[in-house]
């Protein structure tokens, strides 16, 4: 399978897992408020719920659209720059960005995984270890690592194709 493919399956995935999280995040709401306003009895674990919801699309959000190469950024330089000098710049960019998901979001995460998960910490209302809610930060970096090494591997092809006057 040409790592193309595995991009493409890998976006729709990502994709498809966060329209349903933010499906389920609405629905979690609207009963949060239905409970609290039209029964009078606040479900107790709703609010948590929609909190870590938010965290999981928010993060994994941000790895998608870098899948997507839409994320905000400072254009200035990429769009004055053509040809070569712009897929080297690019290259950069990517390897850049390929460091900091490495080190601090899938080693980073890694070790605030295993420490939660050590120090049995887990969440007030729903009595569930946080390591699991915090497994949204290497997984998003792992994702965000794999993008940023298509993108190399794209543009490194581009320069070998960039023909020298």
């Amino acid at each position: 399978m040409k790592l193309s493919q595995v991009k493409n399956r890998v976006d729709s995935v990502l994709k498809w897992f966060l329209i349903i999280l933010m499906a389920l995040m609405t629905v979690n709401v609207l009963w949060q408020v239905f409970s609290r306003f039209v029964l009078q009895t606040p479900s107790s674990f709703t609010e948590e719920l929609a909190r870590y919801m938010l965290i999981w699309v928010g993060i994994l959000g941000a790895a998608y659209v870098a899948g997507q190469k839409m994320h905000l950024a400072i254009d200035l330089l990429p769009t004055k720059l053509k040809g070569k000098s712009k897929a080297v710049l690019d290259i950069f960019i990517q390897s850049t960005i390929f460091l900091f998901a490495l080190v601090v979001m899938v080693i980073g995460g890694i070790r605030l995984v295993v420490i939660t998960l050590t120090l049995k910490q887990i969440s007030a209302a729903m009595q569930i270890p946080l390591g699991y809610i915090y497994t949204v930060l290497p997984l998003s970096g792992a994702l965000m690592v794999f993008y940023s090494y298509y993108f190399i591997i794209s543009q490194i092809k581009r320069l070998k194709s960039i023909k020298v006057n």
